[in-house]
């Protein structure tokens, strides 16, 4: 009587293949049997990967590490065959270089954008935004703006509901971002949003509201920009806060020493809300608080206010500012919230997004 013949597997890449690319799969076959185990490691970390129904093939789910040695073993019935390969290096590597805001033990406002800036230009940009995940506890939607080549901004369609954890993943190892360029390193970071934290600036009745989760927590006789010119006119819109200081030296932009509206002054509890130089601050000012808009833009407010918004302050805080002829831009400091989410969107690289 004829024995049976033992199953014949096969593994690609081959024993003993280098300068395998990392976006290659890894793909075991058998004839006659079936598969009944596949393992493909690396710097003791198993890689991912799925049976078709009757078990007779196995591929790899995610990328490989570039500059790696992977060894591979599978059996089927009494056979068992293995294969190492190494994976090549990248002419270039893609890694994250910043993520904005996030710094270490942070609370953010319900606006924060999530900032990815990359070391290198991304040219795949869809294939790089796909390994891209946002995943809160609380979710909504969102979607990805690329803003250039390599920095790409994360927005929520609405603001981020408040007390929550968010976690950033960039599962960017082995994913091809461009001609010989691909991640070799992942990026995670644990992003927490606070509380709900609200402004409302009404620059004609000089007033600012602050309201947390909801309830109103300060009011706030202010001064904001005189409008005489359009630089000395605050911007109307949804600004979030980005940074703080103090004190903040200010200088008049575009203006010499002597010239007419020249300033240089060093300017207490001072909460920037734009790149065109507006900020929330500190100034004894209360004879034109709540009467007069007589600043060169900024909203300033009684000291001890101004201290105290400072001191409750969160990256990606809402400053709602109406009253004034002049518009914040989308893309001054964080004025995100400043384009339609359906306009925002169609900054994604995915085509699904666009629809």
């Amino acid at each position: 009587m004829a024995t049976p013949q033992a199953p014949t597997v096969k593994i690609s890449p081959a024993e003993g293949t280098s300068k395998v690319h990392p976006d290659k799969k890894v793909v075991v076959t058998a004839a006659g049997g079936a598969l009944e185990n596949v393992v493909v490691e690396a710097d003791g970390e198993q890689l991912d990967g799925r049976y078709n129904t009757d078990k007779t093939r196995w591929v790899s789910k995610t990328a490989l590490k570039p500059s790696t040695s992977y060894s591979v073993s599978a059996t089927a019935g009494a056979t068992t065959a293995s294969s190492t390969f190494t994976t090549a290096k990248p002419e270039r590597s893609l890694q994250v270089a910043d993520v904005t805001p996030n710094a270490k033990g942070e609370k953010l406002g319900v606006g924060a954008p999530i900032i990815v800036t990359f070391n290198q230009p991304v040219s795949n940009k869809a294939t790089i935004e796909r390994a891209l995940e946002v995943e809160a506890e609380k979710p909504v939607e969102g979607a990805w703006r690329w803003i250039n080549d390599t920095v790409v901004i994360y927005r929520t369609a609405k603001y981020w509901p408040a007390h929550q954890k968010v976690t950033f993943n960039a599962n960017i190892t082995g994913i091809k971002a461009g001609k010989g360029l691909y991640g070799t390193k992942d990026y995670t970071a644990d992003l927490k949003i606070g509380a709900k934290q609200i402004s409302k600036v009404d620059v004609a009745k000089h007033m600012m509201y602050v309201y947390r989760d909801g309830k109103r927590v300060q009011t706030m006789r202010i001064s904001a920009g005189m409008a005489t010119t359009r630089e000395y006119t605050t911007t109307s819109g949804v600004h979030l806060t980005m940074e703080r200081g103090s004190p903040v030296r200010m200088i008049s932009p575009g203006r010499k020493k002597g010239d007419p509206g020249y300033y240089d002054v060093m300017i207490d509890h001072a909460v920037r809300i734009s790149n065109s130089g507006e900020y929330v601050h500190a100034k004894n000012n209360v004879w034109a608080q709540g009467v007069r808009n007589v600043s060169h833009g900024c909203v300033n407010a009684r000291p001890d206010q101004a201290k105290w918004y400072y001191d409750h302050f969160q990256r990606g805080d809402v400053v709602d500012i109406t009253g004034t002829d002049r518009e914040l831009e989308w893309n001054n400091g964080w004025g995100f919230w400043q384009m339609s989410f359906s306009q925002w969107k169609k900054g994604s690289a995915l085509n699904s997004s666009k629809a």
